[in-house]
This record gives structure tokens, sequence and C-alpha cells, in this order.
């Protein structure tokens, strides 16, 4: 799949914009053009422009143009994401498949088609007003991030074993001190460890820096004491499979199950993200402000990183203590007994 002889000019010009001057990356903007090709085969069939029997996914958007965009209202939109949360499937190329996109899917599409809209009134200038500028996103469930407590993080680091066992301790050990995510810790390179400094690629091609504790360094010192530099085939990459080349994505998951299973740990409620959300937790027990900890796991908004703030009960409990107008009460009134309402 490539956009740039995929899609037609009005969409091409729209992810050429978001690649080349925004800097995202390819994945990102295939996604993009993932949404805008589906929302826009629906369009075409709801308007009359496709015949009525044909599947959606086989709807040719070739011809989609600046008329055609300028034609969609907010009803066309909400009845699409009618469509997503009712009919459409969410598993296409299966037989056993539900259907119905859950609420994350849809908010991600209906942030693809705000960004699309937005990018043809403000920077293409092709629209005047913007008529998704009051398009609202499905109202989501939100849910703590689930996270390993401190004994339990030791307990998984004491899991590990085996003939690759400097390279796993030491991605776990990045994992749940550093907070990075799977992405990108299977795109280090050699390069981006500088003494008590790591350099990691985040979303968007985003740079940051990360400084290392005595444990990383440790590790990585371990690690590439054994890596065996001359047998790479990727002489670039940091960590490297059985077979010598880069360590895959589905490799370090299947690792990281490996040990929470070894550690006595349930793997099925916790994956390399959920290690990333224990960074961020101890952390923060540790007393690292959100601001700081936003910079270390790379959010680009406050608001993703306060989540961390609420999952600690005790410190929530530590904080309404704290207030010094706690102690204040009416004249005359003794202390709250807390058992008495039990």
């Amino acid at each position: 799949m490539d956009y740039r002889t995929e899609a037609p000019p009005i969409l091409r010009d729209f992810l050429t914009y978001h690649e080349s001057i925004q800097g995202h990356s390819k994945k990102t903007v295939d996604e993009y053009f993932l949404d805008l090709r589906n929302f826009f085969r629906y369009i075409k069939l709801e308007k009359g422009l496709a015949p009525r029997t044909a599947e959606l996914d086989d709807i040719d958007i070739g011809d989609v143009d600046l008329e055609l965009v300028r034609s969609v209202n907010l009803s066309d939109v909400y009845s699409y994401m009618n469509y997503l949360s009712r009919d459409r499937a969410q598993h296409p190329n299966s037989d056993q498949t539900d259907y119905g996109l859950k609420a994350t899917s849809r908010a991600r599409k209906v942030s693809t088609i705000r960004s699309f809209y937005k990018y043809l009134t403000n920077k293409a200038k092709l629209i005047t007003e913007n008529p998704m500028q009051d398009l609202d996103s499905p109202r989501m469930k939100k849910s703590l991030p689930r996270y390993l407590d401190l004994d339990s993080s030791i307990q998984l680091l004491e899991s590990v074993d085996g003939p690759f066992q400097e390279r796993d301790r030491c991605i776990l050990t990045l994992f749940l001190n550093c907070g990075v995510r799977i992405s990108e810790l299977i795109g280090l390179n050699l390069t981006d460890v500088r003494g008590d400094q790591l350099r990691v690629l985040g979303k968007g091609n985003k740079e940051r820096i990360l400084y290392l504790n005595d444990a990383c360094i440790q590790s990585i010192q371990d690690y590439l004491a054994v890596r065996g530099a001359e047998q790479a085939i990727d002489k670039r990459a940091l960590f490297l499979s059985r077979r010598r080349t880069r360590i895959s994505k589905a490799a370090v998951e299947k690792l990281v199950k490996k040990y929470l299973t070894k550690a006595g740990l349930d793997a099925s409620q916790y994956s390399p993200h959920k290690l990333r959300h224990t960074a961020a937790t101890l952390m923060l027990q540790s007393g690292v402000d959100v601001r700081t900890l936003q910079e270390v796991l790379g959010h680009d908004n406050l608001n993703t990183t306060q989540i961390y703030t609420h999952v600690d009960n005790e410190n929530l409990r530590l904080a309404a203590m704290a207030n010094p107008l706690g102690k204040v009460r009416p004249k005359g009134k003794k202390k709250a007994d807390p058992e008495a309402s039990e």
C-alpha cells in the first residue's frame, strides 16, 4: 500500500504534508490514509456515487475531489460513526469476526477526519469554513493503567535466565526504569547509548534524551559484553535476535510474557506497554513530578501523563491529609470518628 500512488490528489496532499512537514512516521500516515479511504468509501455509498450492492472495501476513491469533500457535513460523519459502532467488521478478513469497532478505534478515525478538514481550512485554504469544527469524539470509558508494584517488578527481573539472559534482563530493565515504548526499544542503535544517556526516537520522529541510572548502565554493559558484534547481521541494532538481526516487536512481546509467567505473574494481564506504565507509576511514587515524567515518557500532552497521578490511592490519601484546611472544624465540633458511620 502506497498512498502516493493510491490516494486521490486532495488526500495525497494532506498525507504528504503530515509526512514531510509535520514529520509523522510512515506508519502513522498510512493509518491516516486507511481511515480516510474507508470514510470516503462510505460517503460515496451513502451519496449514491457507488452501486448500492457494492462491498464497501471494494469501492474506488480515485475520483474523490474537492466538491465531494465539501459536501460532507456533521450528519454524514455521525452516520459513519453509527455504521462503525454497529456494522463494521472488527476483523474484515476473518469469518469469525465480531462487529462494531470500540470507542478508541472510532475516536482515532474522528481525529483523522477532523485533522483532514482542519488542513483543508487552515493550511490549504480550500474551504472557508471548517464543517468539522464541532465534531465530537465518541465518549470513552476511562480506566486506570495496570502496572506492577515494586516487589513484582523485582520478581520479574530476578526471573531472567537462559542463553540470552543479559539481553533479556537489559530489555526488561529499560522498560521498567526508563518507560520506553516497545517501538522505541527495538529501534535503538548502538550509537544511541552515550555514557549515562540514551537517545530515543519517539512518536513522530521526535528525539528525546533519557538519563540512565546505575541499573540501566550496568545491564547495558553486561549485554554489550556478550552481544558479539562480529557476528551481527544488523551492525547498528542494539538488541539482536538469535538470528543476529534486529530484534522484532513480536520477539520482545514473547520474552516479556515468558518471564512474567516464570515470575508467577499473570502474563495475560501485562505487556511491554504495562511495563511502561509500571515505570511511570514507580517514578511518581518516588517523588518525580508530573511535568518531568511527561518529558521522560515523551508525551506531547500533559493530560496523557496525568492519568498516572490517579493510580496510587495512598498518595491521594496523603495529599488530602496534607491540606491545612483539613484540621479546621466549626467551633464546638469534635473530630469526626470514621467508624461512626460504619
